[in-house]
């Protein structure tokens, strides 16, 4: 099996973070709350997927939503393609990332609420990647993200609608869990009590 030799990189930051408003206050935005990184240095929660995704590969695209000024300026600081859309379904956010570098050999997903996932997973999953394959980074809890979609599931992906995920196309025959041992895997920002390392 050959090597992916061109993924990209994309990060999912369209939700409305409903459950993190309620607990911070209306108009409050997850994304760019403050948190205390792996390096121990405290950034917007973004900038922390960001860092950490680093130089892992070279090509990078934002989904997010219009109004999200701030994180759109953070994240062309960062060096990535911004896209736009006006939906915070994960189904949605996935179809359009795909559909905005279409020519890539491949997605390596990345929630844009998970700041703690070691730089070493997101090397570690993108390295196993293949066109034929989804990479799943795996732990204690079983699997967790980042997810790795080989070229082979374009197609899939493109027809991906609303809140649908993409969970529905791990099948054991072309699935490989990528053993991890980062707690980061699992940890999302729901509530401000999440941001705390």
């Amino acid at each position: 099996m050959s090597a992916i030799t061109a993924p990209c990189a994309l990060i999912l930051a369209a939700g409305q973070g409903r459950r993190f408003q309620d607990a911070a206050g209306q108009g409050s935005d997850k994304l760019l709350a403050r948190c205390s990184g792996l390096d121990g240095i405290e950034r917007s929660v973004i900038e922390q997927v960001m860092r950490n995704l680093g130089d892992t590969l070279e090509r990078r695209v934002l989904v997010t939503r219009a109004h999200k000024t701030q994180l759109i300026q953070l994240a062309e600081t960062y060096g990535c393609e911004v896209v736009l859309l006006d939906s915070a379904g994960m189904g949605d956010s996935l179809r359009t990332g795909v559909e905005a570098s279409l020519d890539a050999d491949g997605w390596l997903v990345c929630l844009g609420d998970m700041p703690f996932v070691t730089p070493a997973t997101f090397a570690r999953v993108s390295q196993c990647m293949a066109p034929e394959r989804i990479c799943v980074a795996h732990g204690a809890q079983g699997h967790g993200h980042p997810v790795g979609f080989g070229r082979t599931f374009r197609e899939q992906l493109l027809s991906l609608q609303g809140d649908q995920g993409a969970r529905r196309l791990f099948a054991e025959a072309h699935t490989q869990r990528v053993a991890c041992d980062d707690p980061g895997i699992y940890r999302d920002v729901d509530r401000p009590g999440d941001l705390v390392g």
